[in-house]
């Protein structure tokens, strides 16, 4: 905290501001402390290069195992002002968001008041990032963050306002493809997948279900090899602990029905929904049947290049 509190005073002294306006964000290894000595070092050489056309080097600056960059951008009209949006995100590991091992840095020029934009953006983290997953496992460090700085002049957004759902829309929108960069990088991804649960007793138990399935080593590396085990789905959904029943349990991958009532389905061999698996994307569908409730996880599979990546992290 001592190291975070002076990375802030030292920065807004090069930029003549309060160092309650600089915001302080950071990966890396757990436990490790932040090398200062580097940090003060680079601070007033950031500071002088600071310029509206470094958004591309930003994005590059803030990458660790990401293999890409990851930005974003919208344009679109509140009234007759033009309004953008822009973003920029870094992570590949560590994702299972509350949030997880990422920065997201959201830039628009609207004129939006703080409370609205504050709630705008929980809104659209929840359906977002809030809604992948790498490795099922969360960070001890991660941010979004959004600025608005008004410039481009329109009347100030809020809730109550005739252009808010066109602005929420658009902030919804960048959250959400960022997102799916980033699990699309994965370490060591080779396949997204969509895990997609209906028929669940609650919101809450569709989550659940499709978390527990997306974060299933045993699941996840399955479809690395393109290996149909839908075994491992259904004993993934059964220790959710939520309420279902197996005998009602559908599962079908990229449209295909592979399971009807916890039973295998002749109609769709083993070598019919390995060819599916091969496919870089796909979608699992799964119906719980015990209710009217879905929910939505994105995730990808689990290579050999993720334990190598992780296996030596520090040596």
């Amino acid at each position: 905290m001592e190291n975070a509190r002076r990375i802030a005073e030292v920065m807004s002294m090069e930029l003549g501001t309060s160092d309650k306006d600089i915001m302080v964000c950071s990966t890396g290894t757990i436990g490790v402390q932040l090398p200062m000595d580097k940090i003060e070092a680079a601070i007033p050489k950031l500071a002088a290069s600071l310029s509206p056309f470094g958004g591309d080097s930003a994005s590059r600056a803030i990458l660790t195992t990401d293999t890409v960059p990851k930005q974003e951008a919208i344009e679109f009209y509140v009234g007759n002002k033009v309004v953008r949006i822009g973003g920029m995100c870094k992570g590949a590991g560590m994702i299972s968001p509350d949030m997880a091992t990422m920065l997201c840095f959201i830039t628009t020029d609207a004129a939006v008041k703080q409370p609205d934009l504050q709630l705008a953006l929980r809104t659209a983290v929840n359906k977002s990032f809030n809604r992948i997953t790498v490795d099922g496992d969360q960070s001890t460090n991660d941010t979004v963050l959004v600025l608005a700085n008004g410039m481009a002049g329109n009347s100030p957004l809020c809730h109550k306002s005739p252009d808010w759902s066109v602005f929420v829309s658009a902030l919804e929108k960048i959250c959400f493809d960022l997102a799916i960069k980033i699990v699309k990088d994965g370490e060591g991804a080779t396949k997204f997948v969509t895990v997609r649960v209906n028929g669940a007793a609650s919101r809450s138990d569709a989550l659940k279900a499709a978390r527990s399935v997306a974060e299933s080593l045993l699941v996840k590396t399955s479809w690395f090899g393109a290996d149909p085990n839908w075994g491992r789905i259904i004993a993934a959904i059964g220790y959710a602990g939520i309420k279902m029943n197996e005998a009602k349990v559908d599962i079908s991958f990229d449209g295909i029905k592979a399971v009807e009532g916890g039973q295998s389905l002749s109609s769709a061999p083993l070598s019919k929904l390995e060819r599916i698996l091969k496919k870089k994307n796909l979608v699992i569908d799964i119906d719980l049947h015990v209710g009217r409730a879905s929910d939505v996880i994105y995730t990808c599979d689990c290579s050999i290049d993720y334990v190598k990546i992780n296996a030596s992290y520090m040596t």
